[in-house]
């Protein structure tokens, strides 16, 4: 640059790019420096740098007092940095990874060398500027990111490290077939399902039969193995002495059934192809639900597969977004297939008629379609109220009551909600139903009753304090306890008055283990803590640790033994009984 050039040069107006930068900090850091901190604020540590970041750049180009050929120079290396990002970015990063980290940290990064060399004046400083900024974006290039926590933030991870997913099938791969370890004696038992699939029989989060003692310190759970799974959020279905789930394993996804005693793997039937959401991760997310000998698995690109639970061997398949006309939603099918007499029933989320999908067992014939709204990642669930059964469909648009048997819609509550519903609706008697929504208008109690045929609703009590988003609820003795937010609450179910809230466990899951009078709950950070089911006050009584990664999935209890996955492992405990 010439010496005229540099005459013209000024110092930059710096103080606009130190507040932006520690207000970028600052959001980004908010929901730890906040006591108890509201669930939404996570959307503020996310979004907040990148707000702060797009400011910057208004800063530069109309205050900053940088002269027009620093201007365009520094478009070049800011196009320079999109370029680079491009080419090299890990499939992973992009999305959520992008607005989180990578583009923050090139703006922010730019902004920061501009406070160091505001006071440069010759064309160094420009050169400066862009250098710092190309390899604040090229960073990025080096990490991969794990998927999205439920507070938001991301597990970014360096690039050349391989993924969990990677080193479980590594580890298959350098065994021979006739290394894998099997159990031949793993026999199922006849009659019903002792866990059929998702959140249990009544898919209400029960546990009963065994009376479970709470005294960890003097008899701790008792690990009986340990075994690498592939990603997905899958829970279990389990018979006899054999487990059921649902596993990604690189391109394909898979249906893989595991002996309960001893984790050894007995077969896998391969259902569907790859999915991998940036905030989710890889993999399935609904349960396999188990029936009269068969296993039937919806994937999340949406093909619904029926298998022989004896040996793996396909019996049928059928697209269900392909039948619904639609594609798979932004996070993948998570409905759990719920099977009724000789139907297996299914949210698609179709127009028209398409919403909800029956199929016949035996052959995948479809047998009927009824309307529903377009997006749920909750489950068809049976459940009998005002003395008739019904399959429970909530989504977007509302609770749905359907006719098992024909798909006639019998009542619909129109309760529309902008974002999606996730949970599962609970009975909170026989002519009472929670319908939840994830965050936004929170819940509420919909009383029922029938005239003849005819069934009406009214909204009773609404609440606030129950804004779950993924995480379950569970009723026990007229009390209701589930999460607002990430922190767990007891409400009463006939007022929704607010009994208590306490305990942080992030997007945990929770079971009622009934015969005992406990809750066992499940931390996204890996932990199982036993709390007292009672609305006096939130007691915990004992924990372990049962998991380093993220865990999300439904825990599953049958007699003493506890059954649980996370997207990397299973484990398999003895708990003490009293």
């Amino acid at each position: 640059m010439s010496s005229s050039a540099n005459q013209s040069l000024k110092p930059l107006r710096i103080w606009p790019p130190i507040f932006l930068i520690a207000l970028a900090l600052i959001l980004r850091s908010s929901p730890k420096l906040i006591k108890d901190a509201p669930d939404w604020l996570w959307i503020v540590a996310v979004f907040g740098p990148l707000v702060c970041g797009l400011i910057v750049l208004i800063w530069w180009f109309t205050c900053s007092r940088a002269s027009g050929r620093e201007k365009l120079l520094s478009l070049v290396g800011l196009a320079l940095g999109v370029v680079i990002l491009i080419v090299g970015l890990d499939s992973t990063m992009k999305g959520p990874g992008m607005m989180t980290l990578t583009i923050p940290m090139g703006i922010l990064g730019f902004a920061a060398t501009a406070i160091l060399v505001s006071r440069w004046l010759d064309g160094k400083r420009i050169l400066a500027i862009v250098a710092i900024c190309v390899l604040s974006f090229a960073f990025s290039i080096l990490l991969r990111n794990g998927g999205m926590w439920g507070n938001g933030a991301q597990d970014f991870r360096w690039r050349w490290t391989p993924t969990p997913e990677e080193a479980m099938l590594a580890a298959r791969n350098a065994e021979s077939a006739d290394s894998i370890p099997q159990n031949t004696e793993s026999v199922m038992s006849s009659g019903v399902p002792e866990w059929p699939g998702f959140r249990g029989p009544n898919r209400d989060g029960q546990q009963t039969g065994t009376t479970l003692s709470s005294d960890w310190k003097a008899s701790p759970p008792r690990e009986l193995w340990r075994i690498a799974v592939g990603p997905g959020w899958a829970s279990f279905a389990a018979q006899g002495n054999r487990l059921f789930t649902q596993e990604q394993r690189g391109p394909d996804e898979f249906v893989v059934c595991y002996a309960a005693d001893s984790g050894n793997e007995l077969w896998t039937s391969p259902i569907g192809g790859r999915f991998d959401d940036p905030m989710g991760g890889p993999g399935p997310r609904a349960t396999p639900e188990l029936s009269n000998g068969r296993l039937y698995a919806l994937s999340a690109n949406g093909t619904l597969a029926c298998v022989n639970a004896a040996d793996g061997a396909n019996l049928w398949k059928v697209d269900i977004a392909k039948i619904a006309e639609r594609e798979p939603p932004m996070w993948g099918y998570a409905s759990s297939p719920l099977v009724v007499d000789s139907l297996v029933i299914v949210h698609a989320g179709g127009a028209g008629d398409k919403g909800i999908l029956a199929f016949d067992t035996a052959s995948g014939e479809l047998k009927w379609s009824a309307s529903s709204g377009d997006h749920s990642y909750s489950s068809a669930q049976l459940s009998t109220l005002l003395g008739e059964e019904f399959v429970l469909m909530s989504t977007n648009l509302g609770l749905r009551l359907l006719d098992p048997e024909t798909g006639n819609v019998r009542y619909f509550h129109d309760s529309k909600h902008s974002a999606y519903r996730t949970l599962q609706p609970q009975l909170l008697s026989s002519d009472a139903v929670l319908v939840q929504a994830s965050g936004g208008p929170g819940t509420y109690r919909l009383n029922l009753t029938k005239s003849g045929d005819k069934i009406s609703g009214e909204e009773g009590w609404n609440t606030t304090w129950l804004k779950s988003d993924f995480n379950g609820c569970v009723i026990h003795e007229d009390f209701l306890y589930g999460f607002n937010g990430s922190v767990m609450v007891c409400l009463d179910i006939k007022t929704g008055e607010r009994k208590w809230r306490a305990g942080r466990y992030g997007k945990g899951q929770v079971l009622l283990l009934k015969d005992s009078g406990l809750l066992l709950v499940v931390s996204e950070q890996g932990q199982a803590i036993l709390v007292r089911a009672t609305p006096e006050k939130h007691e915990e009584l004992a924990s372990a640790q049962i998991f380093e990664g993220k865990a999300w999935s439904h825990p599953v209890v049958i007699g003493d033994r506890l059954y649980l996955r996370n997207a990397q492992e299973a484990v398999c405990f003895q708990l003490p009984t009293k």
